[in-house]
């Protein structure tokens, strides 16, 4: 849907193969006068959609998360910015709460927004998935993005209020995304563990895999999000798992 109205919003992306994804992403934020997307090697038509939506584009090596996204807020003209994921939508009701937001004397530096997941055509309220407010949109200057390389978040110096519109989440398309992400994400938490100078063992890994099922499916009531709480999860346990496996083995191979 093209919007003929326009704001002075930059909205920042970071990108990796994403085509699949995108275009939706970008439909939703045509309000925004500027969009920024940052993609870091992408091997598909990510970088062609971007351009055809009149994004500015870049292509950089990839730094982890936060210093990615760090990256496109830098390049932003405005002086209200929204951070973004490929697959994420904003839809219609959450445009017209940021549109009020940011108009004229906005009473705040940064608004959180609580995020929608949707995984299988289902609507995910429990594992910790609903509403999952997170901070996005704020002005240059009063926030930025933490410096972690993975589950980065926005760190504000001044006021904060809450928007009641959702972002549209749909973090699991398909099981080969799913077991690239946990290895991505593994990884990245295992590096950012090994750095705080953590230490891990196979015991460890298995104690932390469990606890975080055991979290997600029982304490957090994903048993009733039926089988798709149940595969959220397990992801979650899997992701942990390895993380402290891969910490185990960086230790192991620096000593």
């Amino acid at each position: 849907m093209m919007i003929s109205r326009k704001i002075p919003l930059s909205v920042a992306i970071i990108t990796r193969n994403e085509e699949k994804m995108l275009t939706d992403c970008l439909e939703s934020v045509m309000f925004a006068d500027d969009i920024v997307v940052v993609d870091s090697g992408s091997t598909d038509r990510t970088v062609q959609i971007a351009e055809q939506f009149n994004c500015r584009v870049y292509s950089e090596e990839w730094k982890g998360f936060g210093p990615q996204k760090t990256s496109a807020v830098e390049k932003c003209r405005h002086d209200w910015v929204l951070i973004l994921d490929a697959d994420e939508r904003i839809p219609e009701e959450t445009r017209e709460a940021i549109i009020k937001a940011i108009g004229g004397n906005a009473p705040a530096d940064a608004y959180s927004l609580p995020r929608k997941a949707y995984f299988n055509g289902r609507w995910i309220k429990h594992c910790g998935w609903w509403p999952d407010e997170i901070v996005r949109l704020f002005r240059r200057g009063k926030g930025s993005v933490s410096a972690r390389a993975v589950h980065e978040y926005v760190e504000v110096k001044g006021v904060t209020m809450r928007l009641s519109g959702p972002i549209i989440h749909y973090p699991m398309r398909n099981i080969s995304a799913v077991i690239e992400k946990i290895n991505t994400y593994s990884s990245l938490g295992a590096e950012e563990l090994f750095r705080a100078g953590r230490n891990s063992s196979g015991l460890d890994a298995f104690l932390h895999g469990f606890g975080s099922f055991t979290k997600s499916y029982f304490l957090k009531l994903g048993v009733l999000d039926g089988k798709e709480g149940f595969f959220i999860s397990l992801t979650g346990a899997v992701t942990t798992f390895y993380k402290y496996a891969k910490l185990q083995e960086l230790n192991r191979k620096n000593g």
